[in-house]
């Protein structure tokens, strides 16, 4: 039977980050409360009904991300007001992961339709596809973002969980298996307080994209860029070529270590058979830090 937990305002996520470290602790991980539960997904659905844009806040996405003012929200904006859902959902202990060793993988987003800043919507979110990867396994969060019952924008948010548990051959293709990010020349200079600043908006302030000390203490040489600002960046270098109606799969492959000079590339148009294939990769080393593509819906 499936649970729906109401919210009239976006659970804040410093409280949730927190919540989220608890299981990684030596002994406290293991105490009832905050251990998480292993096997099938819990069948339950966060929602919040009306929510509105901040323009304020709009802005500051905006500029942190490279979009350009629009009379529609950028393609990647309504996950700011499902993150915190998420957050609340994988914190959950009926989830079966502890968030902090969870990786984002894939994601993909559909836009049905442009989304007017002047409307208000209701998102919901689940967890749904527990199945194994190769090295452990993987899950997805889909969010769903409505106004009036009309679907205007979903989103799959795919997540691995490292480990022998689970692990197997996946049960499916990749959306992106066998494409390669393009080579690009155009240059982004990356600072080292990228993710601060993204992670202030966003309301990600996960310790690995914040400082180097705060990231070395989970294994990275220093902070990481956040992959929804890397899709976020590269759908504002292509927002001219965004048809009203888009589907925009992307995977992300090594992380951004900041501070960077990284490369972004494309190929072809939403409307053609194969869409358009995007990527980011290292401006000195020859690496992938993102592939992705866009298909005209």
């Amino acid at each position: 039977m499936t649970t729906t937990r109401q919210y009239d305002k976006a659970p804040s996520t410093l409280p949730l980050m927190l919540k989220a470290a608890l299981p990684a602790l030596p002994v406290v991980g293991g105490l009832p409360g905050v251990k998480h539960a292993s096997g099938e997904v819990p069948d339950l659905v966060l929602l919040r009904s009306d929510v509105t844009t901040d323009t304020a806040h709009l802005a500051a996405y905006e500029e942190v991300c490279g979009f350009g003012r629009s009379d529609a929200l950028p393609t990647t904006y309504p996950h700011m007001s499902a993150f915190a859902l998420h957050m609340a959902l994988m914190t959950d202990t009926s989830f079966p992961f502890a968030p902090m060793g969870l990786v984002h993988l894939r994601n993909t987003i559909t836009q049905h339709r442009p989304l007017g800043p002047g409307e208000s919507f209701d998102v919901s979110v689940r967890a749904a596809d527990l199945r194994p990867h190769p090295k452990g396994q993987l899950v997805d969060l889909i969010t769903t973002v409505t106004v009036d019952g009309e679907v205007v924008w979903d989103e799959v948010t795919t997540l691995f969980s490292r480990g022998k548990r689970g692990a197997g051959a996946e049960t499916s293709a990749a959306p992106l298996d066998g494409i390669e990010a393009p080579d690009g020349v155009v240059q982004w200079k990356l600072k080292g307080d990228l993710g601060r600043r993204y992670g202030a908006i966003s309301g990600d302030r996960n310790p690995i994209h914040l400082y180097p000390v705060t990231a070395k203490a989970f294994g990275f040489p220093t902070n990481i860029a956040h992959g929804m600002w890397t899709k976020a960046r590269s759908l504002a270098a292509l927002q001219n070529r965004l048809p009203d109606a888009h589907r925009v799969d992307v995977e992300f492959k090594k992380p951004v270590l900041l501070p960077a000079t990284v490369t972004f590339g494309h190929t072809g148009a939403a409307t053609d058979a194969d869409g358009l294939v995007f990527g980011v990769k290292g401006a000195r080393k020859p690496v992938t830090h993102l592939v992705g593509r866009v298909t005209a819906l």
